[in-house]
């Protein structure tokens, strides 16, 4: 079972997954479809120890991540 709570704006969402056998999430159709994420794409997985963890999708983020990361981070790219 899914849970979900949306601000009135559709700006805002959050939402509870199940974490499988293999420690993967299912990033929920509407919300991939809302950031353009599809198979294959690459997306950046945030953690603080004290705010939890956030996923950004790289795509359209790219000249970001490189001032950012530097070299430090694959951006996934052949």
């Amino acid at each position: 079972m899914q849970h979900r709570a949306s601000e009135e704006d559709g700006r805002f969402t959050a939402l509870t997954a199940k974490v499988g056998p293999k420690g993967q999430i299912v990033i929920p159709k509407d919300i991939r479809d809302a950031f353009g994420i599809e198979p294959g794409d690459t997306v950046l997985v945030l953690s603080d120890s004290e705010q939890g963890i956030a996923l950004k999708p790289v795509k359209g983020n790219e000249e970001m991540f490189r001032k950012l990361f530097g070299g430090a981070l694959s951006l996934g790219e052949a």
